[in-house]
Formats: structure tokens, C-alpha cells, sequence
């Protein structure tokens, strides 16, 4: 398909959605922005996570590792509903009950104001190297497919990308993406499901005779059964359940939509449908992935991995399957992106700047800084995503995403500490074992080799992390009477 084509059409896909901003922003506040004005739609909250879930990173490395793993992605996925299960019936009580903007607040209630801001702190570094590391993959796709034949140099296609996130969010925040997620999800799942019948049809397979032959070649298999893989089942299960915990539960970007809603029930309902759509759709993604191992070797394809998928697309797909791709390419990454630049915004304004604490600031003035924030947040995208580009390393990108395991780690430590424990802590030392937990942690994976032999740490990582947060907090924690006040409003 022509180059132009393609980017008339991403440019009308950008356009609906600055409509859609439009219309959902007007009479927006701060409120609006942060929470929505807690009167979201509950089935439209579950339905647009399912896009903030997945990413462009997922939409195309899921299936391209199912030549390597098989359907080995199950066993993470058992864990992600012990997760989501998890949240519904113990954080989202907690959330709602304490009547939260941020979820960090509950971190200054139970254990102190450094603790609070150790969370937060923790959040914005993992959301903003996460979101410009995804933003960045999707980008060079669009450069090197679209834009690199038009002449459009690279920082100009960031700059504009990240201009027309800016604009259809900067006012209305969750009030907006709230929608412009759930048209993002659909164009998304339309995609999946368009590739997978195209590539049924080409095949002349029907769904069983598909799955049959993707056993026959070994692509079906699930379990790994050696407890020395980092793909061990057991680790898995439980990596994939506390990911989940951390990375939805602990995740200020996920729970605003949470809590969003207007009623604690509403929200319960929000989570448990987007456990089950979230489950159809990985399986939508694993199954699209055997049928991409079927026919690459039929079409003469070799890419692997992660470029099989672009490669099948492009080099047999006719321009129509083409164009449906790309459009679902970019649905899978915008609602990840723009929902981490709406949240990181309401996370600087509400935990370190705490906007809504100051009653000086009139509300006009508070939106100004919202909107000097948001922003700033935007400029901080452009700037790492091109180090990225300078750096220009595949690895170099693995390594930031597998980041999270370490960035997150320190929430789920302290968010576990306050649920589990009933003692206080010394705040003015979180911010150290915070820190220290992901330190422990870098020097015990590079030294696995010798301290464990043949064992090797895999998705478990993230676990580890937590544990060694939740056990330093225990080394400086205080009896129970003197916890912070707000652990007694939280027990009842």
C-alpha cells in the first residue's frame, strides 16, 4: 500500500480521536481530569482497559514467541486472574472506602508522608521509562513503514505523535480516554480478529483443523514442568498473580479508571469483565500467533520473534489487511500511552505537588498547573524517546521494559506491608529500603550463576523484589502504637 495512503489514514484515525476529546472535554475540571468525575461507565471502563492492558509490545511479541514457547503464555495468564481476583475483592474495598484520587494516599495513612511519596516516586519512574520505551518500538514502526519514504525525519514524527496525545488529553484526562480507549480497543481486537481470518482463509483451515496442526507441530504446548526454567509453571503462576497485583492494583494509571466509577459494586463488576474479556483476547493473540508459525514457512517467510508479524503482514497481506494492522497496531499502543501520561500528571499534581491540598490555589489556578505538568510530562516523552533513538540498541529496550520488575517491586512491598502487618514504620527510612530492595535485587540476579547453580530467576524477579521491600520495612518498623493515626480509620 502507498506510503501516503497509509498516512492519510492514521492521520484520520487521529482526527477521531481528537473529536472524540472534543466532545468529552467540554466543561472538563480538574476532577474530570483525575477521576472522571467518578461517573465513568463501568462496562466502558472494563472494555477500554483491555487496550490499556495490552500494548503495542504485546500485540506484537506475544505472538511471535509462540515459535519458541508454545502456548506457554497460559500459565502467566492463570496468574493474571489469581491477580485480578486479588484486587476486586481486597484493593478496590480499600481504594473506595478511603474515598482515594491517588492510591498512594493510602500509603500516607497507614504508614507516613516518605512512604507516600515513595510510591508515587516509584510509580512516575516506572510508567515514564515503560510508556516512551513502547512509544518508541511503535514510532520506528510507523518511521521505517510510513514515514522514512516521505522523507519525514524521526524527531518530526515524535514530536507530532506525542503533540496529538497531548490534544486530545491535556483536558479532559481520564474524563476522555475513558472513551477514546474503548475505540482504541476496538479498532485493536477488529484487527486481531480480521489477521486470523485472513490467515485461516489462506490456509484453508477451519478453527479446529488449525488447532490440530499447530499440535502436531508442538505449538500447543503449555506447562514447563523443570523447576530450573525461568519458565517453570509454579513461577509462572505466581509471577504472572503478583504482576498482575502490582502492575493493575498498585498502578496509578489502572486504578483511576477503577475508581472512576461511580460505586464500589460498579467497579468490582469493571474488573472481573475485564478479567474475562482480557483472558479471551490473550488467547485470541496466542491462537493468531500459531496460525503466523503455519504459514511462514508456507509463504517462504523467516522472521522470527517479534518481526514475524510485521513481516507476514507486509510482505503477503493485501493493502486492505494492510492498513487494518497498522490502524490496530496503533490502538494496541495509544491507550497505554496516553493513560501513562494522564496518570503521571495526576500523580506529580496530587502526591508531589499536592495540589489538592492547597487551599490558596483557586481552581483556575490548579488547572494551570495541571496543564504546565501535562506538559512537562510530554516533553520528558519526546526527550527519551529520542535517547532511545540515539541509542538505538534492541537491547537497550529490553532492558528498560524488564525495569518494571525493579520499579515496581517497592510498591508491592510497601502496599504489602500496610495490608499484612500492624505495626508502624520509621518513614524517614522507607525512601532508603526502597531504594535498597531493587539494588539487592540487581546484585543477586548478576551473581545467580554462583549462588544458585543451575537455578535461574526469571519473571520471580519482581517477587523477590517485593520481599526483600516488605522485609526492610519490617527491620525498621515501630509497634503498633505508634502507627500513623490513619491505620485505625483503615481497619475498620
Amino acid at each position: 500500500m502507498s506510503p501516503l495512503i497509509l498516512f492519510a489514514v492514521v492521520l484520520a484515525y487521529f482526527l477521531i480521536l481528537l473529536g472524540v476529546a472534543w466532545r468529552t472535554s467540554r466543561h472538563a475540571t480538574n476532577d474530570s481530569f483525575f477521576i472522571g468525575n467518578k461517573d465513568s461507565n463501568w462496562m466502558l471502563v472494563a472494555f477500554g482497559m483491555v487496550g490499556t492492558t495490552l500494548t503495542g509490545v504485546t500485540f506484537i511479541s506475544v505472538p511471535g514467541a509462540v515459535g519458541s514457547n508454545g502456548f506457554g503464555y497460559i500459565q502467566l495468564m492463570i496468574g493474571y486472574v489469581l491477580g485480578y481476583l486479588a484486587i476486586t475483592f481486597i484493593l478496590l474495598p480499600l481504594y473506595y472506602r478511603l474515598q482515594l484520587t491517588s492510591i498512594y494516599r493510602y500509603l500516607e495513612w497507614r504508614l507516613g508522608r516518605r512512604s507516600y511519596q515513595s510510591g508515587a516516586a516509584f510509580f512516575i519512574l516506572s510508567r515514564l521509562l515503560g510508556a516512551t520505551a513502547r512509544l518508541y518500538l511503535v514510532v520506528n514502526i510507523l518511521q521505517a513503514t510510513i514515514l522514512d519514504s516521505l522523507g519525514v525525519p524521526f524527531w518530526l514524527t515524535s514530536c507530532v505523535v506525542l503533540l496529538l496525545i497531548l490534544l486530545y488529553t491535556v483536558e479532559g484526562g481520564v474524563k476522555t480516554i475513558v472513551w477514546t480507549d474503548t475505540l482504541q480497543t476496538a479498532c485493536m481486537l477488529a484487527g486481531l480478529i480480521i489477521c486470523s481470518v485472513f490467515l485461516l482463509r489462506e490456509m484453508d483451515l477451519s478453527f479446529i483443523d488449525s488447532l490440530e496442526r499447530m499440535r502436531a507441530q508442538g505449538l500447543t504446548r503449555i506447562f514447563t514442568v523443570d523447576p530450573d526454567s525461568p519458565a517453570y509453571v509454579w513461577k509462572h503462576i505466581l509471577a504472572g498473580m503478583f504482576i498482575t497485583i502490582a502492575m493493575t492494583g498498585m498502578d496509578q494509571e489502572m486504578m483511576q479508571k477503577n475508581i472512576s466509577v461511580r460505586t464500589l459494586r460498579d467497579s468490582q463488576k469493571n474488573m472481573l469483565s475485564l478479567t474475562v474479556v482480557l483472558t479471551g483476547v490473550l488467547l485470541l493473540f496466542l491462537f493468531l500467533g500459531g496460525l503466523l508459525h503455519l504459514y511462514a514457512p508456507l509463504a517462504g517467510v523467516t522472521a522470527t520473534g517479534d518481526k514475524l508479524f510485521p513481516a507476514v503482514v507486509l510482505g503477503h497481506f493485501p493493502a486492505v489487511v494492510q492498513l487494518i494492522f497498522f490502524i490496530a497496531l496503533i490502538s494496541a499502543l495509544f491507550p497505554s500511552v496516553d493513560g501513562a501520561l494522564t496518570a503521571l500528571t495526576s500523580t506529580f499534581c496530587i502526591d508531589i505537588l499536592g495540589l489538592q491540598r492547597k487551599k490558596e490555589l483557586s481552581a483556575s489556578a490548579q488547572v494551570r498547573w495541571r496543564r504546565r505538568v501535562h506538559l512537562g510530562f510530554t516533553a520528558l516523552f519526546l526527550i527519551l524517546i529520542m535517547a532511545f533513538k540515539w541509542l538505538d540498541d534492541p537491547s537497550m529496550i529490553v532492558v528498560i521494559l524488564k525495569l518494571a520488575s525493579y520499579t515496581y517491586g517497592p510498591l508491592l512491598g510497601l502496599f504489602a506491608f500496610g495490608l499484612l502487618c500492624k505495626r508502624g514504620v520509621r518513614d524517614r527510612w522507607v525512601p532508603l529500603v526502597a531504594v535498597a530492595g531493587p539494588l539487592l535485587c540487581a546484585l543477586i540476579e548478576g551473581e545467580q550463576a554462583r549462588l544458585f547453580e543451575h537455578y535461574r530467576i526469571g519473571l520471580e524477579l519482581l517477587i523477590l523484589n517485593g520481599a526483600l521491600v516488605l522485609g526492610g520495612l519490617f527491620l525498621i518498623s515501630t509497634p503498633a502504637g505508634q502507627a500513623i493515626k490513619g491505620a485505625a480509620h483503615l481497619s475498620k
